[in-house]
């Protein structure tokens, strides 16, 4: 398998490698603004011969009852990716914009490892409990809850951490006895269409069980929404655009998972050591050039302090420029397009007519004549009501805000539509698990801590999400649960 600059990609469609009914479209570097090849331009009439296939594939193989077969399956995609890992790299790279050092981990090994935890999943689950003997209405019976796969999943993801987000749904689904159809955002297709090509040719995955559908047509995803013979919708996304998947789904009462944007507040109490806890917020928040929903982008920290916190990030957000991603010492790379880098530009200008003080960054690299980078950028000066401390950005920018004390921090925190991930940074154990115990959000890292795993389950509070994705959570998802009784 090799996918070279001018190749192009196919659909997945019933084990079949087939050409988009649509042609092709271009795939562009957001580091160098290249055409650097085509990808299969699908269309309703691609999309739907893909649901054909999963809803045949579920109704008609024992692929839903096989828990040995799906671990065996998963655990050759996993082998063959990894055999592959060069190869997916270099298009990851080329096509995300993501920094280097980002593919060693989520951006890509680190997923294609996960998959490992799924088959292992699919074998060791508890599929049927026995609640023993009762006796309703008098009448003896011998009860089991039983656990079973929920049917064909619709998966629709976005371009940020395309592997991350599309083995999230992948792996738990087909280990949970499932089928699919992957619906990959349009600026990052080769990523998913390349494990598309490792499921056709090195695996023993049946026809139907997994269709990948690439297309330059949002509303080509959009039909797994209104689709009834798909039974669950799992969407990666703008919260705005999740609200429209849930209304879609109504219909047909499908079941819906939702993992949206965020707001993240990044705490820094009074006790903590300031140099190092502004030094990681700076990092974070300019990592793949903050393209990432739970990364912290609100820094809320001592009012007495915020002059010298505010001299602390602005040191380590200016050293870590925005680079070029095939460099493995850069942290923050391009953003994924031209449009992207409009919305963060006009974000930027509108924290200067709110009257907030641009402390680093705020526009283009001066030694960047292409790619769409943006500056690592701080803003402070604004209330936590400015809406650039209100709305999801998705680029290098963070807002500082003060805070009077503890309660006041995650009063901040709170404030906010969105309640994903989050941060808190001191000394005092029990200070730092009022805080946790008090901000509403799905993620909390304390003092720097790693949450991501594939045993760890992620999602969000309020307009964040519904469900959970990953760890046993986020595999039971796409489980059904049926009550069998038996007469004594």
């Amino acid at each position: 398998m090799t996918l070279r600059p001018e190749s192009s990609s196919e659909l997945l469609i019933d084990g079949k490698l087939v050409p988009g009914s649509g042609g092709t479209f271009d795939i562009i570097n957001p580091a160098t603004e290249e055409v650097i090849g085509q990808a299969a331009d699908g269309t309703a009439a691609d999309m739907d011969a893909a649901i054909a296939a999963a809803r045949t594939a579920f109704d008609t193989t024992t692929w839903s009852r096989d828990p040995a077969f799906r671990a065996k399956c998963l655990r050759q995609l996993r082998d063959a990716l990894q055999g592959h890992v060069d190869e997916l790299r270099e298009i990851t790279i080329a096509e995300v914009g993501a920094p280097h050092f980002l593919t060693s981990g989520p951006q890509l090994e680190g997923p294609i490892a996960d998959l490992g935890y799924f088959a292992d999943l699919a074998e060791n689950y508890q599929w049927s409990s026995d609640l023993g003997r009762a006796k309703p209405m008098g009448i003896k019976n011998d009860r089991v809850v039983q656990r079973e796969a929920a049917g064909v999943v619709g998966a629709i993801t976005p371009w940020n951490f395309p592997h991350q987000i599309n083995f999230a749904k992948i792996g738990p689904a087909l280990a949970a006895g499932c089928t699919v159809v992957l619906k990959p955002a349009p600026d990052t297709p080769w990523c998913a269409a390349l494990v598309g090509k490792v499921i056709a040719e090195e695996t023993d995955v049946p026809a139907g069980v997994i269709n990948i559908v690439t297309s330059s047509d949002h509303s080509v995803g959009a039909l797994l929404s209104t689709d009834p013979r798909v039974d669950i919708v799992s969407f990666t996304g703008s919260t705005a655009t999740g609200k429209k998947v849930m209304i879609a789904a109504a219909e047909s009462l499908k079941r819906v998972f939702l993992e949206l944007g965020g707001k993240s507040a990044f705490i820094v109490l009074d006790d903590a050591d300031l140099a190092s806890a502004c030094s990681m917020a700076g990092f974070s928040v300019v990592t793949h050039a903050g393209q990432g929903c739970a990364i912290t982008t609100r820094l809320l920290v001592p009012r007495e302090k915020y002059s010298e916190a505010i001299a602390h990030v602005r040191d380590s957000m200016a050293g870590l420029p925005a680079g070029d991603p095939t460099d493995s010492g850069t942290i923050c790379g391009p953003v994924i397009s031209a449009v992207q880098r409009d919305r963060v530009e006009s974000y930027i200008q509108l924290a200067r007519d709110e009257g907030g003080t641009i402390e680093v960054g705020g526009g283009r690299p001066a030694n960047k004549d292409k790619g769409y980078f943006i500056e690592p950028t701080l803003i402070s000066g604004v209330e936590n009501s400015a809406r650039v401390a209100q709305e999801e950005i998705f680029g290098p920018v963070l807002v500082i805000i003060p805070h009077d004390g503890d309660d006041d921090a995650i009063r901040i925190a709170n404030d906010s539509p969105y309640g994903l991930s989050g941060a808190v940074w001191g000394t005092d154990p029990d200070r730092i698990k009022k805080v946790v115990d008090g901000v509403r959000t799905g993620t909390m890292s304390i003092n720097g801590g790693i949450w991501y795993s594939a045993d760890i389950p992620f999602g969000g509070y309020k307009q964040s999400g519904i469900g959970r994705e990953m760890g046993v959570a986020g595999f039971e998802e796409y489980l059904e649960t049926k009550a069998i009784a038996t007469p004594a």
